[in-house]
């Protein structure tokens, strides 16, 4: 989550370090398609698009958890276990690779013994996100037990900023040991006899901010010791991840890097897309005008570059890759719902969030070398969501469908593509016409996404395949008549992928038809 010294950082951002160009036409009618022309390198696989960039966020933040995916076991909605059947099949259906919990800025004042033992015995603490009372119904057994409903690997967020010196090693000796000891017998007499896999495990979130105001000195003194407590089984060990800094802060990266480098796998970065330069008015989810979506647009791209320097220092310490960068908390943040808590961050989600979602992720492919894990936030209500439910109702949003869109691409190597089109200029901002990204997965099949954010104006793309061809062509598109087009409980399938047929195959070239503001996936075999 964010704090203020971040939302003072992003609110100096100006939309002016784009590329300035002139204005094209608000709303253009009938434009003629731009030509763009591509070339898919097959011939010179990268790096494996780790499927963890895949993963999810579920923070004890608003309606996230309680509504969104617990109502409880004796809850009329129908459940298993207290959780919600309805969203479980659907994140089953999304292959989670991963799924981070507590938090967020709640880990770092989540105590994990209050969510263990009988829940009608668990204390009721306070949530620091809106005051709220916090019942600990969903704690360490629960979160375990959905993980594994849905196929994922488990992502624990230790408490940094009010935990006892001890505590995160004894989490994870609840969680990992096989032993006799006290913990594991505990975790055995609270139902869970042999322990859980734990593939990740972070030392506080945040800690520039609302993980404790910390100097990346002190931080990366504590990821030492810290580090150095958190024992596990040496045929099972999960990999120890440190929290970075603000997005431009290198420094913070560099400090950690150079002093516990060795001590980590994996080392964060969080960046939150906003449409305007102002946390405190950042514009509606709805209801917005091609400024607003170009802007936001623009924004997210901005991805690459604080990638592209962070791990340029990174790789000053390890040149071999071995730490992951670990983009744990990304995505679009609006103004909240009207008529809903502020401070549980609902909001709706539209077709523009669907093409920000599409568009990082090619960027995470792009950088698949560094970038192994992330997480958009958040899973179920909260910011930009996959689901979104209100009572006994629930439905898919447009960012979710570009997630089941891009499953493919979890663990395909990584094809290079060469784009030439020009560009989408809008109110003095200009970003490229046409982003795209390829990956062939072990069967030998290819995966091509394209993206055009022009609102207006189709494209007509020519890709040439180089050390490939293909016999059979399949795909899908996700659009919509409308920019804010979101998928509401009354019309739940406004926007939801269609098969494209705009797409041939001539010898060694690709002739696709890309409509305005669109998502395509295509599966070469």
């Amino acid at each position: 989550m964010r704090s203020v010294r971040f939302r003072a950082w992003l609110a100096a951002c100006a939309v002016a370090t784009m590329v300035g160009a002139a204005s094209a036409p608000a709303h253009a009618v009938e434009a003629a398609p731009a030509q763009a022309s591509l070339v898919l390198h097959a011939d010179r696989p990268g790096p494996k698009i780790a499927r963890d960039i895949y993963g999810q966020f579920s923070e004890h933040l608003g309606d996230g958890v309680y509504g969104g995916l617990w109502v409880g076991p004796d809850s009329k909605i129908p459940n298993t276990r207290g959780f919600r059947n309805d969203v479980v099949a659907a994140l089953k259906a999304l292959n989670v690779p991963v799924l981070r919990w507590p938090g967020g800025c709640f880990a770092d004042s989540y105590h994990w013994r209050d969510g263990i033992g009988p829940r009608d015995k668990r204390p009721v603490t306070l949530n620091g996100w809106g005051l709220v009372e916090e019942p600990n119904a969903v704690g360490l057994h629960e979160f375990m037990d959905l993980a594994q409903m849905i196929g994922a690997q488990v992502y624990v967020n230790g408490n940094l900023g009010t935990g006892a010196p001890g505590e995160m090693a004894d989490e994870v000796e609840y969680i990992t040991s096989p032993s006799r000891s006290t913990l594991a017998e505990q975790r055995r007499a609270n139902g869970r006899r042999g322990p859980w896999p734990l593939a990740w495990f972070a030392i506080g979130n945040e800690p520039w901010g609302c993980g404790g105001n910390m100097r990346p000195e002190y931080y990366a003194d504590q990821v030492r010791q810290r580090a150095m407590f958190l024992r596990m089984p040496d045929d099972d060990k999960a990999k120890i991840i440190a929290s970075g800094g603000q997005p431009d802060d290198l420094h913070w990266t560099e400090t950690v890097m150079a002093s516990a480098g060795k001590q980590i796998d994996g080392y964060t970065l969080h960046y939150y897309t906003i449409p305007s330069d102002s946390w405190e008015h950042k514009g509606s989810a709805t209801g917005f005008d091609e400024t607003a979506w170009i802007s936001t647009i623009a924004h997210a791209l901005r991805m690459d570059d604080f990638i592209t320097r962070h791990s340029a220092v990174m790789d000053r310490y390890d040149p071999e890759k071995r730490v992951a960068l670990v983009v744990d908390e990304w995505g679009n943040w609006y103004d909240p719902e009207p008529g809903t808590n502020p401070a549980f961050l609902q909001q709706q989600n539209t077709l523009r969030d669907a093409v920000t979602a599409a568009l990082t992720l090619n960027i995470f492919h792009r950088h698949a070398d560094r970038v192994r894990m992330a997480e958009i936030a958040q899973t179920v209500n909260v910011l930009q969501a996959m689901i979104l439910t209100k009572g006994d109702q629930m439905v898919l949003t447009p960012s979710y469908h570009v997630f089941d869109l891009y499953r493919p691409f979890q663990d395909a190597a990584e094809l290079p593509v060469e784009i030439q089109s020009p560009p989408y200029v809008h109110g003095g901002i200009s970003v490229p016409g046409v982003d795209a990204s390829a990956g062939r997965s072990p069967d030998g099949s290819i995966h091509l996404a394209l993206v055009n954010p022009n609102p207006e104006s189709a494209v007509h793309a020519e890709v040439r395949l180089e050390g490939a061809f293909g016999r059979q062509l399949d795909g899908r598109v996700l659009t919509a008549p409308q920019m804010d087009a979101a998928n509401t409980f009354g019309r739940p399938d406004r926007v939801r992928p269609q098969p494209f047929k705009a797409a041939r195959l001539a010898g060694d070239v690709l002739m696709v038809d890309l409509p305005a503001k669109s998502v395509v996936v295509l599966d070469l075999r």
